[in-house]
């Protein structure tokens, strides 16, 4: 069995939507850059308020993905 080594890195994923968008641009855009994504970790969920209803969705996440040889 290999081992492997894993690296995580933290991004911040926006969306005027939900949360799940947020946490999918974040790994959309992080993916053509960094490769090997393997897993995430949602650390926080944040928002702005505009207009007494919510603006935008902010997702601070963890992001793991394997260290190539």
């Amino acid at each position: 069995m290999a081992d492997f080594v894993y690296k995580q890195i933290e991004l911040t994923g926006t969306s005027k939507t939900s949360v799940e968008d947020a946490v999918q641009s974040a790994i959309a855009k992080a993916s053509k850059t960094v490769h090997h994504i393997q897993w995430f970790q949602v650390m926080e969920i944040r928002g702005s308020v505009e207009a007494n209803k919510v603006g935008y969705w902010q997702v601070i996440l963890k992001v793991g993905f394997k260290l190539e040889d």
